[in-house]
């Protein structure tokens, strides 16, 4: 993945994300003995991520600032951090030497087929323990006799995604879900129910979930959900920092995606496909999510 600024939470602060990069896994795995800290972005202070993060201690003590609380980790613990968290510094080693394993992913990195988008991220039952956290930060104990497998899920992680080799997409998804399944093993409550979570967005995302391939509109959203458009309009970006014309053209773009490197479609069969009467049109919508047009982006992943 590609690291790029994603706009602004509705409070303001700065959102880091990284872009899908085509034939690679949605994943970033960082081990501070080895890896600088990624810097293609200049990293503000105070910002917030439209990922999933984890954290785990190999060996030290560190701390980190996340939505407000001050979150302080020693040896063998793992802090999750949710989409949105506002983190208001790096991760302050208290030690010299401490050790750190840092994992960055989005939620299609554990299920490519995916069709919900990043905010139902909830309802997954791989990603419970992070969902369970009323806050931006969520923190476990790996037990003493655990620790070993933690390191060698991490490591194997590492060792995929920097050498890979044949089939490593593959290998990185197996690992990740094995590192997820010791997780969730720690938190023994499920997953919750994205509609208790929020019954509106919830039918905000399952009528664009039925309707992106046709040409809607946030009126269309909104007399869906019985919402006025200004009302929904503000909701979402409230709620999810983004627009209701930002979340189609995102469920398009992952569906483009996915028709660019899976099925030999032209262009203008995608496009028509996705909602999109003009094929330079949606050419143009996918080189700006993505810095690559639709034919460079089915080149690079095959």
């Amino acid at each position: 993945m590609e690291r790029r600024r994603a706009g602004h939470t509705p409070e303001g602060v700065a959102l880091v994300g990284y872009a899908p990069s085509p034939g690679l896994p949605s994943v970033v795995v960082l081990s501070s003995s080895s890896d600088p800290p990624p810097d293609r972005v200049p990293h503000p202070k105070v910002h917030a991520h439209d990922f999933l993060q984890l954290v785990y201690v190999q060996s030290g003590q560190c701390h980190v600032h996340v939505d407000g609380e001050a979150v302080g980790l020693g040896t063998g613990d793992v802090v999750l951090i949710v989409p949105g968290a506002i983190i208001a510094n790096q991760l302050q080693r208290a030690e010299e030497d401490t050790q750190l394993w840092t994992v960055l992913f989005r939620p299609d990195a554990v299920d490519p087929g995916v069709t919900k988008p990043l905010v139902s991220w909830r309802s997954q039952s791989l990603l419970a323990p992070f969902a369970r956290s009323t806050l931006g930060a969520h923190t476990f104990a790996v037990p003493m006799e655990n620790r070993p497998q933690w390191l060698a899920h991490l490591t194997a992680l590492h060792t995929e995604l920097r050498e890979r080799r044949g089939g490593f997409v593959d290998a990185v998804r197996a690992h990740l879900v094995l590192l997820l399944t010791d997780l969730s093993r720690l938190s023994p409550d499920g997953p919750l129910d994205l509609v208790e979570w929020d019954p509106t967005l919830s039918a905000v995302f399952e009528f664009i979930e039925m309707r992106y391939r046709e040409q809607i509109s946030l009126k269309d959203v909104a007399a869906a959900v019985a919402q006025s458009s200004g009302h929904l309009a503000t909701l979402m970006k409230d709620r999810t920092g983004r627009t209701v014309g930002e979340w189609i053209t995102e469920r398009r773009m992952r569906e483009a995606r996915r028709l660019l490197l899976d099925a030999d479609l032209t262009i203008g069969e995608i496009a028509a496909r996705l909602g999109y009467d003009d094929p330079g049109y949606f050419t143009r919508r996918f080189h700006v999510e993505h810095r690559l047009s639709p034919t460079a982006w089915r080149h690079a992943g095959r």
